[in-house]
């Protein structure tokens, strides 16, 4: 088991290894297994990779983010601009009705509200937006609409679980509350608990998963 000083270490220098991501604006600290990250990046873009990047750091129990986004002067946008390009982007994806999701702006912040029926359909359009310069973050406050009911999504999300993890999946339980799913147990590691993670939100009419797995380390 890593010492809170040796995960330090790893998670700094994965940082430093990203591309994308200027590690010297970022400060890493760790007790007990539990990262924060503190300081500034450039984009939006970044604090997402930042994210990304230290929990696939073998030994991360839980990720704490203090990062703000300060943007350089060539990638400020005013909030009309950026709720043109947005609402554009999103009707030009094909998988997600028109009209369907309602594009907000203020202060570079984007929100996004509106229904959809399934979760990809949701995630398309965060994605889509998350990237544009200008941004600062965004609101994801899209609904999803039920299609099945509570029994048969929980067992479809179970059978989900044993054709695409390779996780035992007797240790891990589902719980099905209206459209809320709650996932509990123990797992190996980071990429298993993200795969049985997206194997939930994969059902139709999931509109929110709780993740209450812990590591088995």
């Amino acid at each position: 088991m890593k010492t809170d000083e040796q995960l330090k270490d790893d998670v700094a220098a994965e940082l430093r290894w990203s591309p994308s991501i200027n590690a010297s604006q970022i400060g890493v600290e760790v007790k007990n297994g539990i990262v924060t990250l503190a300081g500034s990046v450039a984009s939006y873009s970044e604090k997402l990779e930042a994210e990304h990047v230290t929990q696939r750091v073998s030994g991360v129990k839980a990720l704490a983010v203090q990062l703000d986004v300060k943007l350089a002067n060539s990638s400020e946008r005013t909030d009309a601009d950026i709720a043109l390009t947005a609402k554009n982007v999103i009707q030009w994806l094909s998988i997600i009705p028109s009209d369907a999701v309602k594009v907000m702006v203020e202060n570079g912040w984007i929100t996004l509200t509106g229904d959809v029926e399934w979760k990809y359909q949701q995630v398309a359009a965060v994605v889509a937006v998350r990237y544009l310069m200008g941004v600062k973050g965004v609101f994801d406050q899209i609904q999803i609409i039920p299609k099945l009911t509570p029994k048969s999504l929980k067992a479809d999300i179970e059978q989900a679980l044993q054709r695409n993890t390779s996780n035992d999946v007797k240790n891990i339980t589902v719980q099905v509350d209206g459209t809320d799913v709650t996932l509990s147990g123990k797992v190996n590691n980071w990429d298993e608990r993200s795969a049985i993670r997206k194997s939930a939100w994969a059902a139709p009419g999931v509109s929110k998963v709780i993740d209450n797995m812990v590591m088995a380390y």
